[in-house]
Order: C-alpha cells, then structure tokens, then sequence
C-alpha cells in the first residue's frame, strides 16, 4: 500500500464504521464502501460483486469501468459454478478470472486487488480494485485490509437483511391492502396497529380514524348469530394454543351505516415464551351468505306451496270421478278433467321454470338462433290467451315490416308468454293488454302493458330477481316468482335488456330490447 495512504488508513475504518450504522439502502452502501475502498487502494476502477442467497454471482455497482467491459465480466461471472466451499472455491476462482481479465484487457497496464466479503463463515461478495501498479502489502496493511472486508462484509449483510425485511413488509402491505376481506391487527392490549382498506371501506369510516383505537370501540355487535365475543373468548382463557383460531358471526354495528352481517376470525400472534403479541382479525361480509339462505327458505316455502296446491286439486277431482257410490253427468266430468288438465299444465309450467333456473345456475341455458318474426310469435301467443282470458282485450301493435330478427324462437316466446301471463294475472278485473313493436336504431324494442294496479316504486328494483313476489301480490295471485328471473335471463343471453317503464296511470309496462 502506498506510503501516502496509510496515515488515512484508519480513517476509512471509522468511515466505514459509519456507514454501517448510517446507511442501510444496499445500493448507496454499496457505492460508499466501493468508493473508499478505491480512495484507500489508490486505484483507477473498481467493482462490488454479490453472491446470491442459493449461489450465484452478479455484479452489484461499478465505478469506472466502461459498460462493454462489465458486460463483457458479467457472463463470465455467471458462469463461476456454485460449490460447497465458496470460501475456499469461488472466492479464488474469481480473484484470478478477475485479475487475469484485467491484465489482458490492458496490455498488462492494470493490475487487481481481491477483498472477499465473508460474514460469519459465510461469502457475501467480493471487491476488486483495478490498480496501475502491482506493489506489496506488509502484515499491517494485509490485517487492515482484513478488517476493513469484515465491516465491509458486515454493513453489506445487514444492509441485505434490511432490504429482506423491507420487502416482507412491502409484500404484507400489498397483501393486507389487497385483501377482499377487512383484516385488523390488535395489540396484545387489544388495539387496533393495522387496519387495511377493505375493512375500512367495509366499516364505513377513514382507516385513519380506525387505528389506534380499543377494539371493542370498533367491533360491536347489535346482534350475534354464533360464538362468542373476542372480550368474552378472552376472559375465558383463549388463546389456549397457537393455533386457536375464534370465530364470531352477527351483525356488526356502524357509526353511519345499517348493520352489517359479518363473520370474524380471530387468529392469534404468540412469542416463544406463549405470550400473546398479535391478533390478527379477518371480517367477511356475509350478506350474500344470509341472502342465500334467505332465498334457499324461499324457495322451500314457494315451491312446497305452489307444488301443494294442483296435486291436492288434481288428486281431489280424481278422487271425486272415482267415486263408486256416485254417477257424474258428461259435463261435470268434463269440467273435472279441464281442471285437472289446467293443473296438469301449471305442474308441468313449474317444473319447466326450475329447470330452466337450474339450467341457468349451472351456465348450461343454451339458445337456437334463426331468423324469426317477433311480430308473428306475439300474435301467436295472444291468440292463445284470447281463449284463457275472455275477460281481457289484447291489441297487437307493430308496425308493417317490423324487422326479422335472430333469435331462438322457443325462449323468446316463452319470455312473451310469461309477461302476458303476468299481465292477465294482475289484472283480475279485464281490460285492455296492449302488446307493441318499436324500432329504435339497432335495437327493436318489445312492451306489454295491462290496466290492472301496477308496479309498487318499492319492487321495481327487484321483480327480475329469482323468487321474488311483493308481499301483496303473493296475497292475491299464485306463482313462484321464477317468470320475470327467467324472462331477463333468456332476454340478456339474446345480447338485450328488460325494464319497468313507469306508467302514469294506472296499470303496468314492461319493456325489453333485442338487438336487430
């Protein structure tokens, strides 16, 4: 080591000490320690290579060397194959790949200096420096040099370890903001440190106004369905395990919302010595759950109901024609059998309906396109329910030359029969039903309107959902509330849509749109 440098030897140790403690960015200590260790070698160039976690060697940060020359170094780097013994392998391949590469490049002009980096027994990288001359190192400066590669090697491995862990919290970050579901993390005193967007979104409130606040300020039940409190589950002993989750269901209180159904999770943080440091609770929105129950007590009630009624009429008139102690005129028997052909026909409907629905569930709805006139099978339909309807007077209303569309016949009639048998249903007391054709650009443009009471405002949004029937109409009239979910369905598979249009007056519209 030249003479001049070694006064200032020990201050590139204490610079170095600093840096180990001030810096901990690996690219920036990378830089500073490849920066001194050129200013303490007095050399021209030189650069920082790492060896990966699982092998492996790349080359970290440069200071001037050409970019031709390092892509040039990088490959052959790569190409250095891992051993058991980096230390007593690796490390001296390198050196001499390095200082024979050198000396090449620059017609022997160059020489190089090799600092492995070694942390516990274990090879972090080494610096190498590109000298103009070869010189000597004494035992002084070869136990200097020794100790500035180990708090080298040192500020390296913690700068490593630090990035390690920066990115397990940018990763948990991501997971935790991502997250479908609210997720808190409690102190052990049961405040809330971390609070994602989901469960912010969810409560209804800044997740700034979350943090740091008790638990039980932000998590209160108005009612619960099933387990226990996390203040209660506490004050019984839990966790009695590290792996003794707890799981509460109900509805969760909010501070300017409707409650919430929501099930929670609690999962539990304990250190070695089993003291509880974490909780970590995941709150799901169970609303969609609840519905499916709801619709799932719906469909047993409607369905039993609506199965009940024609089998008891059907089994009834058969029972009274077999009478032996009876002799029935041709008109009662034929009245009879029109009855129970009638409720033959509506077991027939429902089962039909649930098919299709099943159908639909299970993305299995198929549709056979042709070319067909929307015109022709309204007409037809009406004339079926002029005969079943006399109270009622249907007008058929499309203009001359309304356009033939493509469409599957069969579904599209039964969406028609389906709205005109509404219509006819609710409107008990006759008059007209009105069934008309509009072309609107690309589209045509299908409605059937009755003078019975209407549509309530209230059930407007929610008539084409599966099983729904108003509390008045399920009073008065028969059905499942499977006609209208049906009739969107097959309208939208065609590439339309269907809608209420409020009507002034009295009476009911229902509209939809098939592409032409």
């Amino acid at each position: 080591m030249l003479p001049d440098f070694r006064v200032r030897q020990r201050d590139y140790l204490l610079e170095l000490g600093r840096a180990i403690t001030q810096e901990l960015e690996l690219d920036k200590l990378l830089n500073r320690i490849l920066n001194i260790s050129v200013e303490m070698l007095a050399g021209q160039a030189g650069l920082i290579s790492l060896r990966g976690e699982e092998g492996g060697w790349t080359i970290a940060v440069s200071h001037g060397i050409p970019s031709a020359f390092l892509n040039y170094l990088d490959p052959l780097l790569k190409a250095i194959p891992d051993q058991e013994d980096p230390a007593k392998f690796e490390l001296p391949q390198i050196n001499t790949l390095l200082k024979e590469v050198t000396r090449i490049a620059s017609l022997g002009f160059l020489d190089g200096v090799g600092l492995p980096l070694v942390f516990r027994s274990r090879v972090v990288g080494m610096i190498f420096i590109f000298r103009n001359y070869s010189g000597r190192f004494s035992g002084n400066d070869r136990a200097l040099l020794q100790s500035f590669a180990d708090q080298a090697a040192i500020a390296v491995r913690n700068a490593q370890f630090y990035t390690q862990i920066r990115r397990e919290k940018q990763r948990m970050d991501t997971l935790l903001d991502s997250a479908a579901d609210g997720i808190l993390i409690l102190n052990a005193e049961r405040v809330i440190e971390r609070c994602n967007p989901a469960f912010g979104n969810l409560w209804g409130m800044p997740i700034e106004k979350i943090v740091d606040r008790p638990h039980q300020d932000v998590i209160r039940w108005t009612h619960i369905e099933n387990g226990l409190t996390l203040e209660q589950a506490l004050a019984q002993g839990w966790p009695l395990t590290p792996h003794a989750t707890l799981y509460v269901e109900g509805d969760l209180d909010r501070p300017e919302e409707m409650p919430l159904p929501v099930g929670i999770t609690y999962a539990p943080l304990l250190s070695t010595e089993e003291q509880l440091i974490n909780i970590v609770a995941t709150i799901r929105d169970i609303s969609h759950f609840r519905e499916a129950d709801e619709i799932k007590r719906t469909f047993i009630s409607v369905i039993s109901h609506e199965l009940k009624t024609p089998v008891a009429l059907i089994k009834g008139y058969v029972g009274t024609l077999r009478r032996e102690d009876a002799v029935w005129d041709r008109e009662v028997v034929q009245d009879s059998l029109a009855v129970i052909e009638d409720e033959a026909d509506r077991l027939t409907e429902l089962i039909e309906n649930l098919l299709d629905a099943t159908r639909l569930q299970s993305g299995t709805l198929s549709l056979n396109r042709t070319d067909l006139s929307i015109a022709n099978t309204a007409q037809r339909v009406v004339e079926r329910f002029t005969i079943q309807a006399p109270k009622h007077q249907f007008v058929v209303d499309f203009p001359a030359n309304f356009p033939v569309i493509m469409g599957d016949e069969d579904r599209l009639e039964q969406v028609l029969y389906n709205l005109l048998s509404n219509a006819v249903k609710y409107s008990p007391n006759g008059g007209e039903i009105r069934i008309s054709g509009q072309v609107h650009g690309g589209q045509i443009v299908v409605c059937i309107s009755d003078q019975g009471p209407g549509i309530a405002p209230g059930d407007i949004p929610y008539i084409f959902d599966r099983f729904y029937r108003s509390t008045e109409a399920s009073k008065k009239t028969k059905g499942a509330g499977l006609g209208l979910f049906l009739s969107r369905a097959v309208v939208e598979a065609h590439g339309g849509r269907i809608w209420v249009d409020p009507m002034p007056d009295h009476g009911a519209r229902i509209c939809f749109s098939l592409p032409r």
